[in-house]
């Protein structure tokens, strides 16, 4: 029996849902991220705003000259959280092999489940049915025989689509697409492709697999599979916490000295905290600095036993900063990342994250 994947993905979540709780919004371009003052970048911008060019992860200045009647908006996280956990609870009431990606997206493996629904799409009709009437937002969803074609498909619906790709159609479906829709394919690898001639899926498709393999080794072979829609990944429905990390973006340079020392001293507590709430411990310290002409270095040690003590990263962080620090230097952010993590039982104390600047998700 063939499977039946759904991707679905909520339209300019953040945005609508600020749109959903303030209805003088509605029809408004909306964008919501950290003010320009502090470098603050663009999370989600409604459609609205999207027509004037403003896009994610744009820096809020540039946002806000592309459309200046925009309305700037604070992310506001919990409410974010707190319509998210009702849609995922929507596609559990389905199946339960459901794959979060974020707050606004998940892969839901309906194999064998949407016959009673009268179909894949009568089923994709009613997901979006019950998640409007429960949370007034729409959901744009993919359905295909694989994650891949079937998140390219909801991509391609947006906003408020639904698209089915038949089980024998994805090759055809994909062809006309530019080669960036493949899974594992980056701005930089789209160009390195098109360098070689292959600018759409249907060129990719068209070449022989050992020339693709010469041109790119293994990675060549998953390329001419992935593009006839060939991908065997399953759901996975937990994901393992591979690390935590936190960085802050100042509102102006800082040079080293106590402002700088004090700004790591508070990303270590949120770090540490945020370890003892996942239950825990670190052995890897790295740090996280830019400077101010952009240029981004990291710099980590190994612990012999793995901590969740904020003490102790900041004292690691520490370190690793003096040992990089030169007379001069000035720097526009400051992150710690905790890395090789172990299990441990949360110790329960609960202590205040840092309030300034961005968190790195």
């Amino acid at each position: 029996m063939g499977r039946t994947f759904i991707h679905a993905d909520l339209d300019a979540f953040y945005a609508s849902v600020e749109q959903l709780d303030n209805p003088e919004l509605r029809g408004k371009p909306v964008v919501v991220g950290g003010p320009p003052e502090s470098r603050g970048v663009v999370t989600t911008a409604s459609y609205e705003a999207r027509k004037f060019g403003v896009r994610s992860a744009m820096p809020m200045s540039r946002a806000l000259r592309m459309c200046p009647h925009a309305i700037r908006i604070s992310p506001r996280f919990e409410r974010y959280g707190e319509i998210s956990g009702q849609v995922m609870d929507v596609f559990r009431t389905i199946t339960p092999l459901v794959e979060p990606m974020s707050m606004d997206e998940a892969y839901l493996d309906v194999t064998g489940l949407h016959a009673p629904y009268g179909g894949a799409r009568s089923l994709g009709d009613y997901l979006k049915r019950t998640v409007k009437e429960k949370t007034g937002l729409t959901l744009s969803i993919g359905i295909a025989t694989s994650k891949s074609v079937a998140k390219v498909a909801s991509d391609a619906g947006k906003p408020d689509g639904l698209m089915v790709v038949p089980p024998g159609q994805e090759a055809g479906f994909l062809a006309p697409f530019s080669t960036r829709v493949l899974m594992g394919v980056g701005p930089k690898f789209e160009k390195v492709l098109a360098g070689n001639g292959f600018r759409t899926v249907g060129d990719l498709q068209r070449a022989p697999p050992n020339q693709l393999e010469a041109l790119f080794g293994a990675r060549g072979r998953e390329l001419w599979e992935i593009s006839h829609g060939r991908d065997n990944r399953e759901i996975v429905t937990e994901w393992e916490r591979k690390s935590v990390s936190a960085e802050t973006t100042f509102p102006r340079d800082l040079p080293d000295g106590p402002a700088l020392r004090e700004e790591l001293a508070n990303i270590a507590e949120g770090v540490a905290d945020r370890l003892r709430r996942s239950g825990s411990r670190s052995r890897t310290i790295t740090i996280k600095l830019r400077y101010t002409n952009f240029r981004t270095i990291t710099r980590q040690e190994s612990r012999p036993e793995p901590t969740d003590n904020a003490d102790e990263i900041l004292a690691a962080a520490t370190m690793l900063l003096e040992k990089t620090v030169e007379e001069g230097d000035t720097f526009r952010l400051l992150g710690i990342h905790c890395s090789k993590l172990s299990d441990t039982e949360p110790s329960g104390e609960t202590l205040p994250l840092f309030a300034d600047g961005e968190t790195e998700k």
